[in-house]
């Protein structure tokens, strides 16, 4: 049973100026939170905003508006030792583990980054914890004094991770931490993230485009569209039931294995590309896209509402007194 809630993404907002006037909506008005213990999944389209969002609750992004609060404390007004050790316990796993490793350092001392950072440890001991940590992530310990260039995509992101865990994180951001993988090595990484959970007492937010995989490893799953959530329920009713007319035509693209399934199955295509982030369509901002768009959907933003118990849904197809209550009594 899940616990209290260690992450809590309040009204967070996250632009950035390109002009003037004029600024990219990466992330708009977003709430949810993470229970401790967790694996919190975030879906959603190239440029929904995905990224940015870990990003931005990790630290790395400053948010234009909102609140982040990590276990207890506002993060933004933190300050000095209080900031460093919450920068300690909230760490990521970058996508590119080519580009996210230093290629002039060894192992060793990418692994130890952190932990030299915050003065955790010197000297056999430091070493000791790297060795540790290698075979943590099912490397040997003779792999300390080699360079990132010697090792495969698979073995530089079990390095990436192994960086992570150096500093004893509660919480891990995991943005895309398999999709630059060979298919074959992605189960493997995903089969190390489960365990280290559980032998390291995680928490994660996993941000992914393959959705089959996200509902492997994931006890929640919020849907992204154009820097605003659209749904969000725990996995299983995600993908037995979505609700939400962008989720459905993500689900209906996912791959079946059996071909007399598949050629059964209703493929949902989305009309026309992902609106600009600078200037999104009024209303919601889906309906350009969207097969029952409605009047309303060009003229007010839909209500973040609890279409069925702990599953939430922001469409105006589900709202009683905008049109969508004949919709609703047939879906439901």
């Amino acid at each position: 049973m899940m616990s209290e809630p260690l992450v809590e993404v309040q009204k967070v907002k996250k632009y950035f100026n390109v002009g003037r006037n004029e600024a990219v909506k990466a992330v708009d008005d977003i709430s949810f939170f993470i229970n401790k213990g967790e694996t919190f999944g975030l879906v959603g389209e190239s440029g929904s905003g995905k990224s940015t969002l870990g990003r931005t609750i990790v630290g790395l992004h400053q948010a234009t508006d909102g609140r982040i609060v990590f276990g207890g404390k506002e993060t933004t007004s933190l300050k000095g030792k209080e900031a460093r050790e919450l920068n300690r316990t909230m760490q990521m796993i970058f996508q590119d583990p080519h580009a996210s490793l230093n290629p002039r350092m060894r192992i060793i001392d990418i692994i130890a980054e952190g932990i030299d950072a915050h003065g955790l440890l010197k000297g056999k001991e430091r070493k000791e914890r790297v060795y540790e940590l290698l075979k943590k992530v099912g490397l040997d310990a003779e792999h300390a004094r080699r360079y990132p260039h010697e090792f495969s995509g698979g073995q530089r992101q079990r390095i990436g991770i192994a960086r992570a865990l150096a500093v004893n994180p509660d919480f891990i951001v995991a943005d895309e931490p398999i999709s630059a993988l060979d298919v074959s090595i992605q189960a493997q990484i995903v089969n190390l993230l489960e365990d280290l959970k559980e032998e390291e007492g995680l928490t994660y937010l996993f941000i992914a485009h393959d959705l089959g995989m996200v509902k492997h490893i994931s006890d929640r799953i919020g849907v992204m569209y154009l820097g605003q959530l659209v749904e969000l329920t725990d996995s299983e009713s995600l993908f037995d039931d979505p609700l939400h007319p962008y989720t459905q035509a993500l689900l209906s693209a996912i791959p079946i294995p059996n071909p007399k399934e598949a050629s059964t199955r209703e493929r949902i295509v989305l009309e026309g590309d992902l609106p600009s982030p600078i200037t999104p369509p009024s209303g919601c901002r889906f309906r350009t896209r969207c097969a029952h768009a409605m009047d309303i959907c060009s003229k007010e933003v839909p209500e973040w509402k609890e279409a069925r118990e702990n599953h939430w849904v922001a469409c105006h197809l589900f709202n009683e007194t905008k049109g969508g209550k004949e919709y609703e009594k047939n879906h439901l």
